[in-house]
C-alpha cells in the first residue's frame, strides 16, 4: 500500500520486501480543467502547465546540477534547462503543457526516472519541486487543478505504475490553497543509504525563477 506522504515526514527507500528501492519514477498527475459555459449548456476545456523539476547538491549545499524544463528562456541569468543530469541517473520525459483531457488516463503527465546507484558520488541531495507555469488561460492555484498529484514509483513512463510507493495529493492540502509552487521533497544520503524526506512547502512564486532561487537557498542542505 502506498505511502500518504504528509509535510515533514521521512521515509526509508525500502519495499515491502526489505529491498531498497533504487530505480524508480518521480511523476506528476493532474488533469486539464473543464469550464460550464452558457448556463451548463456547453463546456471548455482549459490546458494546464505544470512543470516537475529537479536540482542536484554537493554536501556542502552547492548546486551540482538541475533538470528542468528546455522550453524556459532565462536569458542567460540561469543555466538553460534540460532533461537529463549529468550522470545520466535522472530522466525527465519532457513538458506536458496540457494536462489530461479526458479525465485520468492513470498516467503521469510528467516523470523524472531515477536510477540511484548510478548518482554522481559528489550528488548529497536531490530537490523536487512543481510549478504552475504562467503562460497559459489557466491563472489559479494548485486546489483548482484536477486531482493534481506526485508520487513515487516502481515501472517505467509509460504504463501504469506497478506498485506505488509514496504519493503526495497536493490538490487535496490545505497548505496548497492560493500557492503556485510546492518544494515537494528531498532525495538525501544518510550513512551511506539514501532516504526521502516529504517537504510540502507550498509558496506563491509566480516564475520558476522565483523557486529555484528558494530550493538553493533554504533546501541545498
Amino acid at each position: 500500500m502506498a505511502i500518504r506522504l504528509e509535510k515533514g515526514q521521512r521515509i526509508n527507500l525500502e519495499k515491502e520486501s526489505g529491498t531498497k528501492l533504487t530505480n524508480f519514477c518521480v511523476g506528476c498527475n493532474w488533469g486539464a480543467i473543464v469550464e460550464k459555459r452558457f448556463f451548463g449548456l456547453s463546456t471548455h476545456v482549459v490546458d494546464v502547465d505544470l512543470d516537475l523539476s529537479c536540482m542536484m547538491f554537493d554536501a556542502a549545499g552547492n548546486v551540482v546540477d538541475h533538470i528542468w524544463s528546455p522550453l524556459y528562456n532565462f536569458r542567460g541569468k540561469l543555466p538553460q534547462g534540460k532533461l537529463d543530469s549529468n550522470d545520466h541517473a535522472l530522466h525527465h520525459t519532457g513538458d506536458d503543457i496540457h494536462g489530461d483531457q479526458n479525465g485520468d488516463d492513470g498516467l503521469d503527465n510528467e516523470i523524472i526516472t531515477v536510477d540511484l546507484n548510478r548518482v554522481s558520488l559528489n550528488v548529497n541531495s536531490i530537490v523536487f519541486f512543481l510549478n504552475i507555469y504562467n503562460n497559459n488561460e489557466y491563472s489559479g492555484d494548485f486546489s483548482g487543478i484536477p486531482y493534481a498529484s506526485i508520487r513515487m514509483f516502481e515501472g517505467t513512463p509509460d504504463k501504469a505504475p506497478k506498485q506505488i510507493f509514496a504519493q503526495y495529493d497536493v490538490a487535496t492540502k490545505t497548505e496548497c490553497v492560493g500557492k503556485r509552487a510546492l518544494i515537494m521533497g528531498k532525495l538525501y544520503r544518510h550513512n551511506g543509504n539514501w532516504k526521502f524526506a516529504a517537504i510540502g512547502d507550498a509558496f506563491e512564486d509566480r516564475v520558476i525563477v522565483q523557486t529555484i532561487a528558494r530550493v538553493a537557498r533554504d533546501y541545498s542542505k
